[in-house]
């Protein structure tokens, strides 16, 4: 298990709260439904739950202390408390010395788009270079970033953290807590729209991870992304330098030349002055890219580069964030391509040059099942509209379509792309699931709110059930 994370004095001295006994923890956990025997459980109060009520299951299920602003009533007399004014200022205190305590070299990622998947790429190459960590899912809010930088162990010689938000003030006060030594922006993109009044403003949002850079850090940002040169100027007004990537030809990380293939991108690029050829093992040109943006990072943060695009070819997309897997059905295999997890503009073309890439078995078709794209603001249904031009450009055979503004995309296509259309994911599951053919390659994509994983768990039913053994 190795060394503790936390002595119960080291978590009073960065907490300033009294904590009895002399007890160690390997964890921090806010849910007591999937907390561990040894971690600490931290009882943060939300807009619907407060963790104070799950404090007995917590240490029932083998917490070793809980953290908590209030005694919860009917524990037990000796039962181990943290004792804060405030569970979430608590929590943040932890963060804030385990980043105290740290010697890794820090990356923090955000963008509007491939922030998690360009975290997860930056996990696996920068381990080939020493211990790494990196913040679990999507723990990227106010209360994820603190949560995970508590669990930052020590030992660690690089820390990966990815920052999110959806309205400007976010990203700030998290990047001033894990105050990186690179700064990664992977696009700036018209998402969240509903919150913000431009583009520009959702790229002023994004620069915030500016304000915690450490002296002499570095900004990586997108070359090709019409907002470098807003972003390269907050980083400079920071005192930060500044590392372009993409295929601009003044892009210090440079996409030299990328082939797609079906399972996989290969790449050969310039990385800050050093060439490199490498594959990753995700289909996609946005893979490429980010790819860049990644390996500079480990270049800036000391890793070894080399080791670093070697491993980017185990790299496989993400659980409804393009994982690809083959259903047997009882009429024969098919393709799916879980991008249920989220949805933009730009993360829809990504997806369909995806698709466009599988290669279906003979007789199948290219099929997209598509759910709304939210946080768009007014132009939502135009936005959703425009799509059935990339669709129409690309080899793909039929188009499923549910939700509101998905009507708009759906009445733009061409009749010979429709295949149905629904109000919700519920209603379309059923139907995009008997419309499987042997060989489709079918690609899932909506934003969470739109519950695509409905549609994802109908295909994935039509597995025939493994034979028994005899």
């Amino acid at each position: 298990m190795g060394a503790p994370l936390w002595s119960a004095a080291e978590i009073a001295a960065a907490t300033s709260a009294v904590v009895a006994g002399d007890w160690s923890t390997h964890g921090v956990s806010i849910d007591s439904r999937t907390v561990k025997p040894g971690e600490v459980y931290v009882a943060i109060k939300g807009g619907r739950l407060d963790g104070h009520d799950f404090v007995a299951a917590a240490l029932n299920a083998g917490a070793v202390a809980a953290m908590v602003a209030r005694r919860p009533a009917g524990l037990e007399r000796d039962a181990r408390l943290i004792l804060v004014g405030d569970t979430l200022a608590g929590l943040e205190a932890l963060g804030r010395a385990a980043r105290a305590r740290s010697q890794a070299r820090v990356i923090a990622v955000t963008g509007s788009v491939g922030k998690t998947s360009t975290k997860e790429m930056l996990r696996l190459a920068l381990a080939r270079s020493g211990e790494t960590y990196a913040s679990e899912g999507n723990l990227n809010n106010t209360i994820g970033a603190p949560l995970s930088l508590s669990r930052l162990p020590p030992t660690a010689r690089f820390a990966v953290f990815e920052l999110g938000m959806n309205h400007a003030g976010e990203i700030a006060p998290i990047s001033r807590l894990t105050r990186p030594h690179v700064a990664v922006i992977t696009t700036v993109e018209a998402v969240h729209l509903e919150f913000f009044s431009s583009v520009e403003a959702i790229a002023d949002a994004k620069a915030e991870i500016f304000e915690g850079l450490e002296p002499g850090g570095t900004a990586v940002l997108n070359r090709d992304n019409p907002y470098f040169a807003r972003l390269s100027a907050a980083a400079r007004a920071k005192g930060a330098g500044v590392v372009g990537f993409g295929e601009h030809e003044s892009a210090e990380a440079r996409l030299v030349r990328h082939v797609l293939h079906p399972g996989c991108v290969c790449i050969s690029a310039d990385i800050l002055g050093e060439p490199v050829t490498y594959k990753v093992g995700a289909p996609g040109r946005h893979w490429a890219m980010n790819s860049l943006a990644a390996l500079a990072a480990v270049k800036l943060a000391g890793g070894d580069l080399a080791l670093a695009a070697v491993a980017l070819a185990e790299m496989k997309p993400l659980k409804g964030r393009g994982l690809r897997r083959k259903i047997e059905a009882a009429a024969g295999a098919f393709l799916l391509i879980d991008d249920s997890y989220n949805a933009s503009p730009v993360a829809m073309r990504a997806a369909f040059d995806a698709l466009a890439a599988a290669e279906p078995a003979a007789g199948g078709r290219r099929i997209a099942v598509l759910g709304d794209m939210l946080e768009l603001g007014p132009d939502a249904r135009r936005l959703h509209a425009e799509l059935a031009a990339d669709i129409a450009a690309q080899p793909i055979d039929l188009v499923f379509a549910c939700g509101p503004l998905s009507r708009a995309l759906y009445d733009a296509l061409p009749a010979s792309k429709r295949g149905a259309y629904a109000a919700d994911s519920a209603a379309l599951a059923p139907v995009a699931a008997r419309a499987m053919r042997p060989g489709d390659a079918v690609l899932v994509k909506g934003s969470l709110g739109s519950k695509m994983a409905a549609v994802v768990a109908a295909l994935d039913a039509l597995a025939a059930p493994a034979p028994k053994a005899a």
